[in-house]
């Protein structure tokens, strides 16, 4: 009884562990689109992902990103342009095997948030906000080697001199990758 229970066991998990993917395990993506800090502020970003596939509905990544806008600053403060660099580690799961896959996931890490220039009643403002932990949830879908997402990055916020500084920002890309498609 527990030779058999035992080889049971051993076919379950060597059947689990070595059942083939559709998908290749690595993908590369880039991308390029535009990000909204809100208040119809409008910017744009580029970014670069490298993830995994643990299997063909499970990918486990990390997207670096830059995003250049105007943040949105308390009403009738003018501020300038500032860039926002992130250092994320994402997942994502994807429902169907087809060549549209839409997927959702969520991921979190360090945004890097630069400086930003303001008017402030006829004075001058500068602030280096330094880096700040984030997270965002996303929703997108791959066709054949395209992508297509929309993520809202969650980054608190800041009270400097007076003037609400706002860091979150959504971000709606498009884009391609290499490698990760069908076997």
């Amino acid at each position: 009884m527990k030779k058999t229970l035992a080889i049971i066991l051993l076919a379950l998990g060597v059947s689990t562990v070595s059942m083939a993917q559709d998908y290749k395990p690595f993908q590369l993506y880039f991308g390029l689109g535009f990000a909204s800090p809100g208040a119809g502020g409008v910017g744009v970003l580029v970014d670069f992902e490298p993830s995994y596939r643990i299997n063909d509905q499970i990918a486990v990544g990390f997207r670096l990103e830059s995003a250049a806008m105007a943040k949105e600053v308390t009403v009738g403060v003018d501020s300038e342009i500032s860039a926002v660099g992130s250092y994320t580690l994402n997942g994502r799961y994807y429902f169907g095997d087809s060549n549209f896959r839409p997927y959702v996931g969520a991921g979190f890490g360090l945004y890097s948030l630069g400086t930003v220039e303001a008017d402030i009643d006829g004075g001058d403002v500068e602030a280096d906000f330094g880096t700040k932990f984030g997270f965002y949830p996303r929703i997108g879908f791959d066709f054949g080697h395209f992508n297509m997402n929309l993520d809202y990055n969650l980054i608190p916020k800041y009270d400097e001199n007076g003037a609400d500084v706002k860091n979150s920002y959504l971000g709606i890309r498009i884009g391609f990758f290499l490698f990760g498609g069908k076997n």
